[in-house]
């Protein structure tokens, strides 16, 4: 059985200082998406986001990126949300994820914030049931909150860039799948493990479509 979407999400900052920086991949997603859909985003003042119209096997789906800062985005969530009556449980939401190597990316239902403040807002907005696609940016590793924040606020090296916007456009081919066969399907697709980039066989992805 198929998964029910009615609203995409995808999180980031909106000044443009910040358009390629690692924190808004879940832009990225959302921007790539449009595109291959033929569609084209147009403020919506109500919502305080850009909004699109797309079609997914079938299905109409409203597309979004929050216009307020990260932090706030539960707003602009929870607005489109009541709106357009759609629950918390067909809600999908696109970000950045640190605990994730570039080149990775994750699909799981419900749960904690894990840090991530713009999830943590929409939470805080909504309710913790609903969709999340974690889309692995990296992290810098052991050291003070100020060296994470300067991580996703930069850009990511050409090679990291890349694997990146290669994920997304995995994520992207596993959209019908969800849409169409259901999260286990399309969570066994997304997980599977990858070639290793420095050839040694395959790199440790974490296959499991449990997380």
């Amino acid at each position: 059985m198929g998964q029910q979407i009615d609203l995409i999400v995808g999180l980031g900052n909106p000044a443009p200082e910040y358009l390629s920086t690692r924190h808004n991949a879940g832009f990225w997603f959302a921007d790539l998406l449009a595109r291959q859909c033929g569609a084209a985003f147009a403020r919506q003042r109500k919502f305080q986001a850009d909004t699109a119209d797309i079609e997914i096997s079938g299905q109409r789906i409203r597309l979004i990126k929050p216009q307020t800062w990260m932090n706030e985005s539960g707003r602009a969530v929870s607005a489109a949300m009541h709106y357009y009556r759609i629950p918390a449980e067909h809600v999908l939401i696109a970000y950045d994820e640190l605990d994730l190597p570039p080149g990775r990316a994750k699909l799981k239902f419900a749960g904690g914030d894990a840090g991530h403040k713009g999830i943590r807002s929409v939470i805080e907005h909504i309710g913790p049931t609903f969709w999340r696609l974690r889309l692995g940016v990296g992290h810098p590793g052991p050291g003070r909150r100020e060296s994470v924040l300067g991580h996703v606020l930069r850009r990511a090296s050409s090679d990291e860039e890349q694997l990146i916007l290669d994920t997304i456009a995995e994520a992207l081919d596993v959209l019908p799948v969800l849409i169409e066969n259901g999260a286990q399907i399309a969570r066994n697709r997304l997980h599977a493990p990858r070639p290793d980039p420095n050839g040694e066989g395959e790199a440790d992805g974490d296959g499991s479509s449990t997380d």
